[in-house]
């Protein structure tokens, strides 16, 4: 054997060496890889059963925010009715129940004024 075989086989020998060293990490990052994947596969299991219980519950709660709507309309109808209502009784009873007023006033003002004597007045 001559020298330069002698090297290249010095030379293949820390080839194979820095293959096996690299092969260690690279066996590692497999194991890393396969733990990364099952637990992805873990979490898609998890959250699909999570995003039907939220899609069933935004589903129910647009059920019920439908029905509050309707009973805000209804409360707002009976409002605005209410209002109609007390306007009309006021305009109703209130004009009468000021021209009674007023009257009552003014017979009472007559009556008080007849009874008291004339002040500048004499009788002969």
């Amino acid at each position: 054997m001559s020298g330069g075989d002698i090297a290249g086989l010095i030379a293949a020998g820390v080839f194979a060496l820095l293959v096996l060293l690299l092969a260690v990490p690279i066996l590692k990052l497999g194991k890393v890889f396969d733990e990364v994947r099952t637990a992805i596969r873990s979490i898609s299991d998890g959250a699909t059963p999570l995003m039907d219980e939220v899609t069933a519950t935004v589903s129910t709660t647009n059920q019920q925010l439908k029905k509050v709507d309707g009973i805000s309309s209804n409360v707002s109808d009976a409002s605005a009715n209410l209002s109609a209502l007390s306007s009309l009784v006021a305009a109703t009873v209130g004009s009468p129940l000021i021209k009674v007023a007023a009257f009552s006033y003014g017979v009472r003002t007559a009556l008080s004024n007849r009874k008291k004597p004339a002040a500048g007045r004499r009788s002969r």
